[in-house]
C-alpha cells in the first residue's frame, strides 16, 4: 500500500457566508468514511497562528522557513491506499466536503515507515 497526501492551500477553501459549520461537518465526515474504512494515517491543518521555525541538528533554532520556501498552510490528509485510483477517488470526496480542489502527492516507499 503507498501512502498519499492530499492537500490544499488556506487560500483555497473559500467558505461562503453562514456555512463554516457544514463544510466542518462534512470534512469531519469524509475522515470518519477513512478511518472506517481503514486508510486512515493522518490529518490536520497547520495552525497559522504559530510562526514557523527551522531547528539544527545541534538543537539551535532559527525563526522562519528556508529562504524562497512558501508557507505550507491549509489542510493535509494522509491516507494509506492500495493505488492512485483510490487515492483520486478520495481526493474528490474531500475536494467535495472542503469546496475546493485538492493536490494529490504520493509518498516514496520507505520499508521502514
Amino acid at each position: 500500500m503507498t501512502k498519499y497526501l492530499i492537500s490544499f492551500p488556506g487560500e483555497a477553501m473559500v467558505i461562503p457566508e453562514g456555512q463554516f459549520q457544514a463544510v466542518a461537518d462534512d470534512a469531519h465526515a469524509v475522515i470518519e468514511e477513512a478511518k472506517q474504512a481503514g486508510v486512515y494515517v493522518f490529518g490536520g491543518g497547520i495552525n497559522e497562528d504559530v510562526a514557523p521555525v527551522r531547528v539544527s541538528g545541534d538543537g539551535s533554532v532559527q525563526p522562519g522557513m528556508y529562504p524562497g520556501h512558501t508557507v505550507p498552510n491549509g489542510g493535509y490528509t494522509v491516507l494509506e491506499l492500495p493505488s492512485r485510483e483510490a487515492a483520486i477517488e478520495w481526493a474528490a470526496k474531500i475536494a467535495v466536503a472542503c469546496r475546493c480542489p485538492q493536490e494529490l502527492r504520493e509518498f516514496q516507499h520507505d520499508p521502514a515507515s
